[in-house]
């Protein structure tokens, strides 16, 4: 319908109504952030300057109180030689838990593949590179079961590696017998599994071969998480596994091989142990499970998945290197020093729900 001398049609009611709406660009406040929300995003930006800020202080703390005994290039290098274990087994650790999962069967794996290795070289007399790399392939093995639990029967990693750490010990008592090997065995039949014990003397400074060790599969693990596709799906995969789906991600793929490159990583980490403490027992490294998580989550690892660093877990191994060492120079009780750990933990944890909540 026109209007009575006019070309032009009449006007509808509903564009009567929006002559008369808003015509104004929505806009969005942009609100000044507190110190306090700066500092909570600085640190969610940068996960490992807690535990960076953390190591720098704890040193500060034990050299001020300890004195020079803690602060002696020997001391601080035992540290180092202390934490390799840790370090070693915290690196596969840290890509399960990028994964959004957990493994409590690194240190059973890591104690098996050294038995395996003992058994091999020294009792049945192979020669100790095929022992080697026989004990590197169990411990690929272990991280075969352990994938293929949690990809293809999709059960929760918690309780998939709380079952196979039960299993992987046993199998290390019953191969063992429960019998020690000797290190002066080792030495004489099979020096190789004692190589990463090997120490050199550096400005006063005492290291062994195994902390060398430990710094290059960090720094490759850095390589590999921060330049690489792969890297780079891990943490798509931790972070968000059906969006990572979609994208085309293939997570049941990602999650095995990760199972997979930790079992040889602890497999590596049983050569580091036996060469740490020269014979092969099946009842060391009773801790290596709890401590490996430790060393992640003070390291700034979020156990939720999608974030975390190998440099943190290095660092996160340090610090809890330099408090059993400093408390121990303290005459502090062993009772009081794991105390201390656990309230390391805690807080840790906590820290990370709250520097969560930046994303949220």
């Amino acid at each position: 319908m026109t209007d009575i001398g006019s070309s032009r049609p009449a006007a509808q009611a509903f564009e009567l109504v929006l002559d008369k709406g808003e015509s104004r660009v929505a806009e969005f406040e942009v609100r000044a952030r507190s110190p306090l929300q700066k500092l909570q995003h600085f640190l969610h930006a940068n996960p490992t300057a807690v535990p960076a800020i953390v190591l720098l202080l704890s040193v500060a703390a034990f050299g001020f109180t300890v004195g020079s005994r803690f602060l002696s290039m020997f001391n601080l290098s035992l540290i180092i030689q202390q934490v390799t274990i840790i370090g070693v087994i915290g690196a596969a650790q840290t890509l399960i838990v990028i994964t959004a999962g957990i493994d409590l069967s690194v240190g059973a794996i890591m104690v098996l593949c050294s038995v395996i290795m003992g058994k091999l070289a020294v009792t049945m007399g192979l020669p100790a590179p095929i022992a080697f790399v026989v004990g590197v392939a169990a411990g690929a093995g272990c991280g075969v079961v352990n994938g293929a639990l949690v990809t293809r029967l999709k059960l929760p990693p918690f309780i998939v590696t709380l079952g196979t750490w039960s299993i992987f010990f046993a199998l290390n008592l019953w191969y063992s017998a429960s019998e020690t090997i000797r290190s002066q065995e080792v030495a004489k039949i099979a020096p190789l599994l004692q190589a990463l014990g090997t120490s050199v003397n550096i400005f006063g400074a005492r290291f062994t071969y195994g902390s060398f060790f430990m710094l290059g599969l960090v720094a490759l693990i850095w390589f590999v998480l921060n330049r690489t596709a792969f890297g780079r799906h891990l943490y798509a995969v931790g972070d968000d596994p059906d969006a990572a789906r979609l994208a085309g991600i293939q997570t049941d793929r990602i999650l095995f091989s990760v199972y997979v490159i930790a079992g040889v990583i602890c497999a590596l980490g049983a050569w580091a142990l036996i060469g740490r403490i020269g014979s092969i027992s099946p009842q060391a490294g009773q801790t290596a499970n709890l401590d490996s998580i430790t060393a992640v989550v003070v390291g700034g690892a979020s156990l939720f998945g999608g974030r975390g660093s190998i440099v943190g877990t290095l660092i996160g191994a340090l610090i809890v290197g330099v408090f059993r060492n400093g408390l121990a120079l303290s005459d502090v009780d062993v009772l009081w020093q794991e105390f201390a750990v656990g309230w390391l933990i805690i807080i840790a944890v906590a820290l990370d729900q709250w520097i969560r909540k930046v994303s949220a």
